[in-house]
């Protein structure tokens, strides 16, 4: 299938490079290669965030840089959208693939569907049935409106199913997050060679319990003073047990300043991290003894490594990682934070497994299943006018 238009992959922000980046190796290790063009939307722009990820994961330079940065959803939406409608018409792709829920996945999404161009959801049918989530609404959205969907989980399935969307539109190929654990593992970056290169003292790691790892970004966590005071409060609590290290996102950091709450951080205790790189935040979470955290990403990361997580949400749109895996939501709640914690230390904790084809392999099941799918979609079109 040598004349295949291209595929044109979409990144916007950090998840999404953890997710595209073994599927464009499946893509150029397949007989015959995709053709691929990678865009990058620019949601996420900081260095940190960004740049250092496409070294990390050995992702390719984007072929197309939008650079839309940030600004208020509507606002990143429209103008994504904006900038994404003269790469269709130039390139005319054979379909327009997306990952995950941020606002690049719905926003491309939208106008390639507008452009009659085929749309690919890998990551779909994930709900945390909480409307109150931007991510939630860009998943439905998203799902209502792809032609190919590739589920992590089997009960994906069932929401697609009472959502309308039907069997022959859905694969479960596996998740994609773990081919980049799988793949970066041999390569993370131990714990003390991160902390000596973030200038801080590695004794920290040497406690009889380890450490604990810290990542908060959400905004129903940070964006209020009084919420943030509460669980810096009680991430000091933790921290008299299991000293953490807290990666710290560049919301968070500006939050925590911007509210005077700097000083409820006990550097003895609770070592400040800048945001991290794929292959170190890997190596921290690897060497864990717990994860506390509000992102989607690491309950899935933390599952395939078998490290207890934490998640400070009262809802998950992964629940596969608490049937099945190491991760327990406690929400904000002081009590089950500081109880799950004692479990954990007292060897009481969590014990999971990984799920079903989260084996390294997904983004090769995803590959195969879209080259047949392309292959058999024009006699697909051809045989509906026909009816028609």
């Amino acid at each position: 299938m040598s004349n295949l238009r291209p595929v044109i992959c979409v990144v916007g922000a950090r998840p999404n490079f953890m997710k595209m980046a073994p599927i464009l190796r499946a893509m150029a290790a397949h007989i015959p290669p995709l053709p691929v063009l990678l865009v990058h939307t620019g949601q996420h722009y900081d260095k940190d965030m960004s740049d250092r990820l496409f070294e990390d994961l050995r992702l390719p330079r984007p072929d197309v840089n939008l650079e839309v940065g940030s600004g208020t959803h509507a606002i990143q939406t429209a103008e994504v959208m904006r900038r994404f409608e003269p790469i269709i018409d130039a390139h005319t792709p054979s379909c327009v693939a997306v990952v995950g829920d941020v606002n690049s996945t719905l926003a491309c999404s939208l106008v390639a569907v507008k452009k009659s161009v085929p749309v690919v959801h890998i990551e779909a049918g994930l709900r945390s049935y909480d409307r109150a989530m931007p991510e939630e609404i860009n998943r439905i959205l998203t799902d209502q409106i792809s032609d190919r969907l590739y589920t992590t989980e089997r009960t994906a399935e069932d929401n697609l199913t009472r959502e309308g969307i039907p069997s022959n539109r859905v694969c479960f190929a596996g998740n994609v997050m773990i081919d980049s654990v799988v793949f970066g593992r041999a390569n993370a970056r131990g714990a003390k060679d991160t902390l000596q290169a973030c200038n801080v003292d590695p004794l920290v790691l040497s406690h009889p319990f380890g450490y604990g790892v810290v990542t908060l970004h959400r905004p129903s966590n940070v964006d209020d003073p009084e919420t943030l005071r509460a669980l810096l409060g009680v991430l000091d609590e933790v921290a008299a047990s299991l000293p953490l290290v807290i990666a710290l996102h560049p919301r968070t950091r500006s939050n925590i300043e911007r509210f005077g709450l700097m000083d409820l951080i006990d550097s003895a205790r609770m070592v400040l991290l800048p945001p991290q790189g794929y292959l170190e935040m890997l190596g921290l979470m690897a060497g864990a003894t717990v994860v506390l955290t509000d992102s989607g990403g690491l309950q899935e990361e933390t599952t395939a490594l078998g490290v207890p997580c934490l998640t400070l949400r009262e809802n998950t749109e992964r629940p596969i990682t608490v049937e099945q895996g190491t991760n327990i939501l406690v929400g904000r709640d002081r009590d089950a934070i500081l109880g799950a914690v004692h479990d954990i230390l007292t060897g009481n904790g969590k014990r999971g497994r990984v799920p079903e084809f989260w084996d390294g392999h997904a983004s090769e099941r995803i590959t195969a299943d879209l080259y047949r799918w392309l292959k058999h979609r024009p006699a697909e079109i051809a045989s509906r006018t026909v009816t028609n």
